[in-house]
């Protein structure tokens, strides 16, 4: 152990590197396939076809564009074809896991034998990457081997030596300890993840399969395969809201407060959704649209997902692989029906059922749906000069824009006589509220009847690319072109350019991202909103309030916390966990009825706020 100590202390010195920087994806290919067939193979109905894709035409986000079969051995690669194209469910779990266990024991073998070279830091490094794939499985299921097997990387790091700049020794390498620190983890490994016989799986994941022997429950946490991104885009959409147009204060309107925290709150929903943070903002990040949001598996392109799979909540599974493009929620209270396919007339019910149903969460209490929806129906609009507020141009508006305006008033035969502007009504901010079957999705069998899509409005739509319900079409020039040419529309390249510049027009909007300045920053704005929504104390306080108190501070304390870490002055990080702290400490006294303590944590932590506000920024 003391052996291992010298090595990372020199490994911290400024004048200390290795001699070869091994330069690692964030997941290896074979582990990222792995992990992404495991997800993929928990789905009902199973994705096979995704998941040939994902071995042999990688399209991982997160990781070195590479064949993840390409770099498996002729018997492996066979093992895994076969149980690929005969679908079989658990022969596909054994062969990828078995191929997984085999080049790890590959890699450990190679160091070993050129202990001596620059190389043996690579194989190391590339093992590591691939025992990834099982970590989080082992870590649940046996934490003591967990443990275990991490020091053992570490004493086999350690084992290597160490090279200073331009390879100079600075540590001899070890063979005995290498080979000790190698047994336990190819001891460990082999018993659990290339078994004489592997258990039948009704769920596949990277639980050893010792833990599986047992019988017993594993709380394994919920994951999403590489390649997710789930994080805020890097440009903030700007969020307009009507109060705040009006000059009021939203700590003035706990009602709405409290709906915007639940509005960031990953508390109301269940199952997976919960587990990995997921909140309404993930995907509609500021009232708008999060156009980096990607689920492998789930999404067909970034911006959407199929958010009635088997994933977030398997008993509402319609077993059909329906990617639908998220919509931008600006002007919610101007947009009814709700849902891509218009199927709920109620905002209320609407949100009701994406917490419910969509996410698994219990159902939401009164308040919280009063809460939910007072905040929502705040979402403006981006302000937009080039429109007067009937909807028709202005003056800003270019000649190309006018000409397009006339276009989209004009009937067409191939709309049935009907113009644009017959269901996209400009004074009815673009939209006629109603559904309509445009050919642009399948019938779900041979004479079956097509889903019909809501009208959706044209306002800000500059911001919200790709189009249509599916996001299928990149940029208003194609769908402009796609109704042209299955509508025959009959329009040549100058009308389309024309109609083209008229829906940017209508689309545009003054300053559609968060523009940050002086002492402006993201920790400043996510600290301001989180102290928001903390003011409904307030209120919840004296109505003695335990429910609502406890998500509340379930939502706001770790969130303060977290966002400490993106402070541009760390010398107050402290400040700010000591406030997240007392608010904890407000939920613990609500908890035990000591309402006394609870209102003096809450004077405490406004004490603090207005004490640190000028430190923290």
């Amino acid at each position: 152990m003391k052996r291992i100590l010298t090595v990372l202390a020199l490994m911290l010195l400024p004048s200390a590197s290795l001699a070869t920087e091994v330069k690692q994806a964030p997941w290896a290919p074979e582990a990222a396939a792995y992990r992404l067939t495991l997800f993929l193979g928990n789905l009902s109905p199973v994705p096979w076809q995704k998941i040939r894709d994902n071995w042999e035409n990688p399209s991982n986000r997160d990781t070195v564009d590479v064949p993840a079969l390409s770099r498996l051995n002729a018997v492996q690669q066979a093992a895994l074809r076969t149980a690929l194209a005969t679908e079989n469910r658990q022969a596909m779990f054994e062969a990828a896991t078995t191929a997984i266990h085999q080049r790890i024991l590959g890699h450990l073998a190679a160091a070993a034998k050129n202990m001596e070279t620059v190389e043996a830091e690579s194989d190391v490094a590339q093992a590591r990457a691939l025992f990834r794939a099982f970590e989080d499985g082992i870590k649940a299921a046996d934490p003591d081997a967990f443990r275990d097997l991490d020091l053992a990387w570490l004493k086999m790091k350690s084992a290597l030596g160490f090279r200073r700049a331009l390879g100079t020794k600075a540590l001899d390498p070890d063979a005995e300890l290498f080979a000790e620190a190698r047994a336990t983890l190819e001891t460990y490994l082999t018993a659990n993840y290339a078994p004489a016989d592997f258990a039948d799986r009704s769920r596949l994941s990277s639980i050893p399969e010792t833990a599986m022997a047992t019988g017993k429950t594993v709380d394994l946490p919920a994951t999403l395969p590489p390649g997710s991104k789930i994080a805020n885009q890097s440009e903030l959409p700007r969020l307009v809201l009507q109060f705040e147009e009006a000059g009021e204060d939203e700590t003035n309107l706990p009602l709405v407060a409290y709906g915007d925290m639940l509005f960031d709150s990953s508390e109301i929903f269940g199952g997976p959704a919960r587990e990995l943070g997921i909140a309404c903002s993930t995907c509609h990040n500021r009232s708008d649209v999060n156009r980096d949001f990607f689920i492998p598996g789930l999404s067909h392109r970034a911006g959407g997902m199929d958010v009635d799979g088997a994933f977030f909540n398997p008993l509402f599974n319609d077993r059909t692989d329906d990617h639908l493009d998220t919509p931008s929620l600006r002007g919610l209270r101007f947009t009814a029906p709700y849902g891509r396919d218009g199927r709920e007339p109620s905002l209320r019910r609407f949100t009701r059922n994406v917490i419910v149903t969509e996410f698994a969460g219990k159902e939401p209490s009164p308040f919280q749906l009063d809460a939910l929806v007072a905040y929502m129906r705040q979402f403006d609009f981006l302000p937009n000069p080039k429109i007067d507020r009937k909807g028709k141009l202005t003056k800003l508006a270019s000649d190309a824009a006018k000409r397009g305006e006339a276009l989209f008033n004009t009937p067409f035969e191939g709309l049935n006589g009907r113009a644009c502007s017959t269901c996209h009504i400009p004074d009815r901010n673009f939209r006629d509220g109603k559904t309509y079957d445009l050919g642009s999705s399948e019938p779900p069998f041979p004479g079956g009847t097509a889903i019909a899509f809501e009208t959706p409005t044209l306002r800000n739509i500059n911001f919200s690319a790709p189009y249509m319900h599916d996001g299928s079409l990149p940029t208003l020039a194609s769908v402009v072109d796609w109704f042209n040419d299955s509508k025959s529309l009959g329009l040549d390249d100058v009308q389309r350019a024309d109609l083209t510049a008229y829906l940017k027009a209508v689309g545009d909007g003054e300053q559609p991202y968060q523009e940050f300045a002086g002492k402006d920053s993201e920790f400043r704005l996510a600290f301001e909103e989180l102290t928001t929504f903390a003011s409904t104390l307030n209120t919840l306080l004296p109505a003695r309030d335990a429910k609502h108190i406890a998500i509340l501070v379930d939502t706001v304390a770790p969130d303060l916390a977290a966002d400490a870490d993106s402070m541009s002055n760390p010398s107050a990080h402290p400040l700010v966990h000591q406030m997240s702290n007392t608010l904890r400490s407000v939920g613990d006294a609500v908890a035990t009825g000591d309402w006394a303590q609870a209102e003096t944590q809450w004077q405490e932590f406004q004490a603090l706020q207005k004490q640190y506000d000028e430190k923290i920024f």
